[in-house]
């Protein structure tokens, strides 16, 4: 891996008031090697430190000033990520100050007089702990260099995959939209989508990967570019015409089955019939969504479904309902309800008709009341499960 190896000599300041000492460590530390940085004391030897001139401290116990214990203290103090190794002179009869020193942050003792064996083997020691922390470091900065090329990499797929989505509130002839959009992570699963289909028609759904991360954020992106007006609008009619939402999810199941797959997703797809007030709905897998009136009432729409591209098998079904101007249809993504609280109690159906039934008289505001709801419920704790709320309200026609 590139820049592994060792390019330059490990620095080591040597901190001893004697000044014979200091020339005679230094001469054997030049012999192995090694770059020696005379300090006089200790408070030469702790600026030496401060500024980055070694990665390794040679020191006597007994200086003026700032003694070795002192001196320990503050380089460990002040030395943070980059570790610098301790070796201290003492005496031998100095049993109790070693116990100090190494409270203090000392890494190795060497007696006096110095022996220069054994002085050896103690760098070698060192500078083999101090290489191998190097190329330990080395690798942290790549990963951390590759995690922030990914990290971005992921926030502009992020930002592509919003790009497919439609606006948060939009009008489609006799229909207004409204939608919130909230990833667990930085991709999601989720996908929805509307469009005028002509003669009075508006076609819409809604679509939930299973699983999170990048594997069901592309396949959610996939399903984004394909649902296009167009190809809606060629998959949601039987084959004399009529309105058919089980069509469209057919072909999806046939489409994206395999039989070494692990990947399906739930859907809602709806056409509403502006004309006879009518929603012609298939859902496969996907949570009910609720119709409220602007009195209060509601009612449910479908009885779950099997999801698509699960098994190649799988039938689906297109039901219908009433959608009257006034009344107006809520999505949301399993999200909603499954969110829990720091308790581990969901959000549930009750949350949810909390916020619809606050707001029959303003259906555009549903979203944001939501999202604000479940951020509360989660004292602002990131959902486990990515959150789509997608609003279909009846107005009149232009």
């Amino acid at each position: 891996m590139e820049g592994l190896r060792q390019e330059e000599p490990l620095g080591v300041v040597v901190a001893d008031d004697d000044a014979l000492q200091r020339a005679y460590t230094s001469a054997v530390l030049r012999k192995l090697g090694y770059t020696p940085i005379d300090a006089a004391n200790g408070t030469e030897a702790l600026e030496l430190i401060r500024g980055g001139a070694a990665q390794i401290l040679v020191c006597d116990l007994d200086m003026p000033g700032i003694d070795g214990h002192e001196l320990a203290r503050e380089v460990r103090r002040d030395s943070g990520d980059n570790y610098i190794h301790i070796l201290m002179l003492t005496a031998q009869n100095q049993g109790h100050e070693r116990e100090l020193a190494l409270e203090a942050g000392v890494d190795d003792f060497m007696a006096k007089p110095l022996d220069t064996a054994s002085l050896t083997a103690r760098m070698r020691s060192a500078g083999r702990l101090l290489q191998r922390e190097r190329q330990l470091a080395t690798r942290n900065r790549i990963l951390a260099e590759a995690k922030e090329q990914i990290e971005a990499d992921l926030r502009a797929a992020a930002d592509a995959q919003r790009r497919l989505l439609p606006a948060a509130h939009s009008r489609v002839g006799g229909c207004a939209f409204h939608s919130a959009f909230m990833p667990s992570h930085i991709l999601s699963g989720d996908m929805f989508g509307y469009f005028p289909l002509g003669d009075g028609l508006t076609g819409f759904y809604a679509v939930d990967v299973a699983g999170h991360g990048v594997h069901a954020s592309l396949m959610s992106v996939a399903l984004g570019h394909l649902l296009t007006a167009d190809y809606f609008r060629a998959h949601v009619f039987d084959a004399v015409g009529n309105p058919d939402p089980a069509e469209l999810v057919r072909a999806l199941n046939a489409r994206f089955y395999t039989d070494d797959g692990t990947e399906y997703f739930t859907m809602f797809a709806g056409i509403l019939d502006e004309t006879s007030d009518t929603l012609h709905f298939c859902q496969a897998g996907y949570p009910s969504p609720c119709i409220m009136t602007p009195a209060g009432a509601s009612r449910r729409v479908g009885d779950g479904g099997f999801p698509v591209a699960l098994l190649s098998s799988a039938t689906f079904e297109s039901g219908e309902i009433s959608l009257s101007e006034g009344e107006f249809l809520a999505l949301y993504s399993d999200g909603a309800t499954e969110a829990e609280d720091p308790a581990g109690r969901a959000f549930g159906d009750e949350g949810l008709a909390q916020v619809l039934n606050a707001s029959t008289t303003d259906p555009a505001a549903i979203p944001g009341k939501l999202v604000d709801a479940l951020n509360c419920w989660r004292e602002t704790r990131p959902l486990d499960d990515d959150l789509t709320v997608l609003v279909c309200e009846r107005i009149a026609a232009p």
